[in-house]
């Protein structure tokens, strides 16, 4: 059985850009919610499924598979919900672990944060100077809820900045 256990960061500076290179990510929902949330995915021309289960103590259920990226193109722009997320992901090393650093486009443009994959809820990782408040819990944050509260609707006391 696959867990992911996430944590998400807001980001206070550049100076990360210098420490990785970015891929360009395409994704969107089918459903999301309260139980199991359902995701299409391109990274370059790759295709993914993902079946994610609901966040419980810090960790949730996770399960991803490959599909054919015509497949996965197809229902990114016939039945997910709209707008989709579009972003550039960053993989930053730093202190044994692997930031993903996220920027986005379209209708999420000027949104930046960063993810940490841990082992355990409580495990501990050091942080870099570059990152800010964690938001982990905060659901606007959550890839699945900028599909319908878009970071360009959100007002300027709502941006964490």
């Amino acid at each position: 059985m696959a867990h992911e256990i996430e944590k998400k960061f807001l980001i206070t500076n550049n100076s990360w850009r210098a420490l990785g290179t970015g891929k360009d990510y395409c994704q969107g929902y089918l459903n999301s919610g309260e139980g199991a949330t359902l995701r299409i995915r391109t990274i370059g021309e790759r295709g993914i499924i993902t079946v994610k289960g609901p966040n419980e103590d810090g960790k949730r259920l996770e399960f991803e598979y490959d599909i054919p990226y015509q497949d996965a193109r197809e229902m990114l722009d016939s039945l997910c919900r709209k707008p989709l997320i579009e972003k550039t992901r960053y993989k930053v090393p730093f202190a044994g672990f692997t930031w993903e650093i996220d920027e986005f486009k379209g209708e999420n443009a000027g949104l930046i944060f960063a993810e940490i994959e841990l082992e355990a809820v409580d495990q501990s990782f050091e942080i870099p100077d570059w990152i800010g408040e964690e938001v982990t819990g905060d659901v606007r944050y959550y890839n699945a809820n900028l599909v319908s509260y878009p970071f360009s609707q959100w007002k300027n006391s709502q941006r964490g900045k």
